[in-house]
């Protein structure tokens, strides 16, 4: 497959909605939206998967949509992962060195990194991510890439994100009975970043909020590296809850408030102006003023500023965020949200927008705060294929070669399904990501990573 023609698919599974989205690499590197496909989330609380059959569903019918859009078809596509059971840790591994004259070579690197994958977690636990932040070569600190340094102790500070084992297993299900495969998962503060984030903002100190329908996802960057990620349990949907008991009206109808006339600032809120709502089962019309409606909005968003800042703080880079923070997501788009989150926090803030990277036509069109995370995904796409000098499994309906199922008893349904293609050998990126392509990943920021595999 030509580099011209590669492709990259993604579906990211929220609470509120389900994205499918398919995009290539135009000639200056951007990326090109080819096609974008959303449905209603009614399978996922949280960032978790409740309800297979619901979401499956929806995850078909995005799918198929997206594939008919863009005349594109795929087998494969990379996931987001989020949700309350995400949480992070930061550990420090190191190993010696037989032969300290010689240079630190990148096998040694990723053996290093592949042992962090060996830590111990909690039962029901699994480590989704392991991010390099700092070397160190003999008690020399602040080596960002320690490859070509002779020394006998390569020591790394890692930070680790870890999730349930149950939650990854239900997403890769429901992908797998969608007749799709995984090509690797991926956590969504990091999609989301790379999508709205300056590679100067990274550089300075920037804490990216993506304010999602059932979470609140953070990730603190600082001198271009990953410092701390955390999922927060709230987003835009206890939001619209308490605008739905507060004013004793339908869910839909909350929603719809919260969108059209909601504010973040109760103060600057018009005290003249209301809002009718049509009666329950044929009931006298029901009116709320525009200034009630913005005091419930801002102290349900004042507690969820109040759990970012406390990360923030937590974090131990409160002082060195020079670029603020930026805020994504549906939620994003709450007026007066930024106003509101600068008074709190004492940052600056700006709305973050994935056309950063994006090219094309679609630019315009997908150039919302709520794609954030989905634009994210394709970039980390084609980043894992080009570590891996990998192609990706698809293309123009008319040249794509359909997976033929092999039966698979129901006692291995846990396991990944394999695939036959007709007419064709199988290619390496069918087979399920590796631990070490995995680690590769990882790094691949950090310096360039050989076409051979790792021995």
């Amino acid at each position: 497959m030509n580099k011209k023609e590669q492709y990259v698919a993604a579906i990211d599974i929220g609470t509120t909605k389900i994205v499918a989205i398919v995009g290539t690499k135009d000639e200056s590197g951007k990326i090109e939206i080819l096609g974008l496909s959303k449905a209603p989330s009614k399978g996922v609380k949280r960032g978790v998967v409740l309800n297979i059959e619901e979401t499956v569903n929806a995850i078909q019918k995005t799918v198929e949509d997206v594939q008919a859009r863009s005349g594109i078809s795929f087998a494969e596509v990379f996931v987001g992962i989020a949700g309350q059971h995400i949480k992070s840790l930061k550990t420090r591994g190191y190993i010696m060195r037989d032969q300290f004259e010689d240079e630190i070579k990148k096998e040694e690197v990723f053996r290093l990194i592949e042992d962090m994958y060996k830590i111990h977690v909690d039962i029901g636990e699994e480590i989704i991510h392991v991010i390099p932040q700092m070397f160190i070569v003999d008690n020399e600190t602040g080596i960002k890439s320690p490859i070509g340094i002779c020394g006998r102790r390569l020591e790394a500070n890692f930070h680790i994100v870890i999730g349930q084992v149950a939650a990854a297993k239900n997403i890769e299900k429901c992908i797998r009975r969608a007749d799709l495969s995984v090509k690797d998962m991926i956590l969504e503060p990091l999609a989301s970043a790379d999508a709205v984030l300056t590679e100067d903002e990274k550089e300075a100190g920037v804490a990216l909020v993506d304010i999602g329908g059932g979470t609140t996802d953070l990730a603190i960057y600082y001198d271009n590296i990953i410092r701390h990620t955390a999922v927060i349990p709230f987003g835009g949907n206890v939001v619209t809850k308490d605008i739905k008991e507060g004013c004793s009206i339908l869910q839909r109808h909350a929603e719809q408030l919260k969108i059209q006339y909601g504010s973040a600032l109760g103060d600057i809120a018009p005290e003249d102006k209301v809002v009718s709502i049509p009666g329950i089962g044929g009931r006298e019309p029901k009116e709320i003023s525009f200034k009630s409606l913005a005091y419930i909005i801002q102290s349900r968003m004042e507690e969820i500023i109040d759990i970012v800042n406390f990360e923030i703080q937590n974090s131990g880079y409160s002082e060195k965020l020079a670029a603020g923070i930026v805020i994504t997501g549906g939620g994003a788009l709450l007026k007066h949200l930024p106003q509101l989150m600068k008074f709190k926090t004492a940052m600056d803030v700006r709305i973050g927008y994935p056309n950063e990277n994006l090219a094309g036509s679609s630019r315009n069109e997908i150039n919302d705060p709520m794609y954030a995370t989905s634009v994210g995904l394709i970039m980390r796409g084609f980043e894992h294929l080009e570590t891996y000098k990998k192609s990706f499994n698809a293309a123009h309906s008319d040249d794509f070669v359909k997976p033929k199922k092999k039966v698979i008893p129901k006692a291995e349904e846990e396991e990944v399904e394999e695939e036959v293609y007709e007419g064709a050998e199988a290619s390496p990126s069918t087979s399920k990501v590796t631990l070490a392509d995995r680690i590769r990943n990882m790094i691949s920021g950090m310096f360039e990573v050989e076409d051979s595999p790792i021995k």
